[in-house]
């Protein structure tokens, strides 16, 4: 796995040494901070590696920054047993609700299974999502990782629930409602009249031809994660243990 990589820091230690101004640097700096940057480095390089490895499948690739904080995240909660499945959903709240911003990435295969179009909140913004709650009826999205649940049978159909990782950012989900769901103001036809992608409760919902595989696919604890740049990656910091 990415996160076991002390061989590596061995050789980023040795190889800084043929460079006088980086050894001096490394003696004058602690030890467990040297560490942190040389594993810092080693991370993103590898995680780098792996989105120039990914097999596109004829797909829009996510930018490297999102990608590379969803797959951080997935790591340290495969790591913690919060997520059990290789499959990683990334959704890019920083795009236009009018383009595909959704992935469903298989990790084991490094393949894009899925790139859809996905609904904001509708007090969320209009074609752009700008603001996010994890409050009850605030009908607002809200960002950070998810542990997918199960299926079940709602208003929309086949429905799947969330639970929100992150205490205060969005642990609410389950109790709130929030689940992926198929809806028909999720298309290119909504678009071409409205002008904008219509907006959920808070739930990002998908075009209903691509609900039933895509919530088959990503069921019972895969990892999910809503991305924007309002907000760093703190995830560690909040995270429901």
């Amino acid at each position: 796995m990415i996160y076991r990589i002390y061989p590596v820091m061995v050789f980023f230690l040795l190889s800084f040494g043929k460079d006088s101004k980086n050894t001096t640097d490394l003696k004058k700096a602690p030890a467990a901070k040297v560490f942190a940057k040389v594993e810092k480095l080693t991370v993103d390089a590898k995680i780098e590696n792996v989105y120039n490895a990914l097999n596109s499948n004829n797909f829009k690739m996510p930018e490297l920054r999102t990608f590379s904080e969803a797959l951080k995240g997935f790591y340290l909660l495969k790591e913690k047993g919060l997520v059990q499945k290789d499959i990683l959903t990334l959704i890019d709240f920083s795009l236009s609700s009018n383009i595909k911003r959704l992935w469903v990435i298989d990790l084991t295969t490094n393949t894009i299974l899925f790139n859809s179009l996905v609904a904001h909140g509708r007090n969320t913004g209009e074609e752009f999502a700008s603001t996010f709650s994890n409050a009850n009826s605030s009908f607002k999205s809200s960002l950070g990782f998810y542990a997918t649940g199960e299926i079940y049978q709602g208003k929309h159909g086949a429905s799947l629930r969330l639970d929100g990782l992150e205490r205060g950012v969005n642990d609410n989900a389950r109790e709130r409602g929030v689940v992926v769901h198929g809806a028909d103001y999720v298309s290119e036809s909504f678009i071409r009249d409205n002008k904008r992608l219509g907006r959920s409760q808070g739930c990002p919902a998908l075009p209903v031809e691509l609900t039933d595989e895509i919530i088959e696919t990503i069921k019972d604890k895969s990892c999910l994660y809503i991305y924007h740049p309002s907000r760093s990656f703190t995830m560690e910091e909040k995270l429901i243990s």
